[in-house]
């Protein structure tokens, strides 16, 4: 499976001809990662993971594309209805086949932020036993062994030490980024730091993708 990470939380997974892409969200290149997509997943409402007019212009221009998402994120979608066909609302703990992609649901709650911000539903998405994108938490699939992780290394809702035990909780033999979007260099190096050397004492290999970078899972 080829896995290309863009800017932020969005990445586009392909294999045997079919496109799975996570999260095209505005801070992404949403519209070159939604280019000849068949399935769509989003783990939660914030625009920093769904550009909702660039889905709304896929969904219109590619009859093929299906999308899959918590259920406030699908019915802003399914007000479109001439695409309402094409949008599935998601649920925890349950799983689907999405172009091919085997895809489990995992948590169904966005991390907390502040006591005085709402929380929203979030999905983690697991597509093919393989790649686990949590969206905007720490949660840790039950009953499987993720071989794939993708890792939010920062995020105003997290601290450095919730993401290294996200890290080993999980204990993927690989992990990349996502959820970076706010760091400078600076401030990922920190991160990715320990990340790096804490998460190979159990067993996770950590590496840096640059934006439009890919690299087979």
């Amino acid at each position: 499976m080829k896995l290309t990470k863009y800017t932020h939380a969005c990445v586009r997974l392909e294999k045997e001809g079919n496109v799975l892409v996570i999260d095209p969200g505005t801070f992404s290149e949403s519209e070159e990662a939604l280019s000849g997509a068949h399935a769509v997943l989003v783990t939660h409402e914030h625009n920093d993971h769904i550009d909702r007019p660039a889905v709304t212009a896929a969904l219109r221009s590619n009859t093929m594309l299906e999308v899959h998402a918590p259920a406030g994120v699908a019915a802003a979608l399914k007000e479109n209805g001439d695409v309402a066909a094409r949008v599935h609302t998601v649920e925890p703990n349950s799983g689907f086949d999405a172009a091919g992609f085997n895809v489990r649901t995992y948590g169904g709650q966005h991390a907390v932020i502040h006591a005085q911000i709402p929380v929203v539903a979030n999905i983690g998405y697991l597509v093919d036993d393989n790649v686990f994108h949590p969206g905007d938490s720490f949660v840790v699939p039950d009953g499987i062994s993720v071989q794939t992780l993708l890792v939010p290394i920062h995020a105003p809702w997290s601290k450095v030490g919730e993401v290294v035990d996200f890290v080993i909780s999980v204990r993927a033999p690989k992990a990349f980024p996502v959820h970076d979007g706010l760091l400078n260099e600076l401030g990922r190096g920190i991160v990715e730091g320990h990340v790096t050397r804490i998460g190979a004492r159990y067993g996770t290999s950590y590496a840096r993708l640059a934006p439009k970078e890919s690299v087979e899972v």
